[in-house]
């Protein structure tokens, strides 16, 4: 049975990158506009950089330490689609939703994430291999 929508856009895609400089700048060209942020997300690992293209948002993610997920990823799979992320109203009960839907949620306690974001990861093993972020701006 299928309950209410609990996830209410796509948020942002993440794109692994090696080089956060020379993707910015290849983006750049590709998008005729400059990103507009950058950040460091300490406890991921991760140096971001978003792109705005219409309504959406594009996040490359660049590694700060070698055993990170995003180094680990390139490592595995090169550079290239990371995740897709989902805006949701309430990550908490979402998680625990989806947990009840059978799918592995790989952080069940929201952390904070890049762009003013809490974020909870389900694991590609249970969403035909794409890695699904679940996010919800801080207030």
């Amino acid at each position: 049975m299928i309950k209410n929508r609990m996830m209410n856009k796509i948020e942002h895609i993440g794109i692994a990158v090696k080089n956060i400089d020379e993707s910015n700048s290849l983006f750049t060209k590709l998008f005729g506009e400059p990103h507009y942020k950058t950040e460091t997300v300490e406890s991921e690992g991760v140096k971001t950089s978003f792109f705005k293209v219409g309504d959406n948002k594009i996040e490359l993610l660049e590694a700060t330490k070698a055993d990170s997920p995003i180094a680990k990823f390139i490592d595995k799979k090169g550079e290239g689609i990371h995740h897709i992320a989902f805006d949701v109203d309430d990550i908490e009960l979402e998680a625990k939703r989806l947990k009840e839907e059978g799918f592995i949620v790989l952080n069940e306690i929201p952390k904070k994430g890049a762009d003013n974001k809490l974020i909870v990861f389900l694991h590609p093993k249970t969403t035909n291999g794409v890695l699904i972020e679940l996010c919800q701006e801080i207030i």
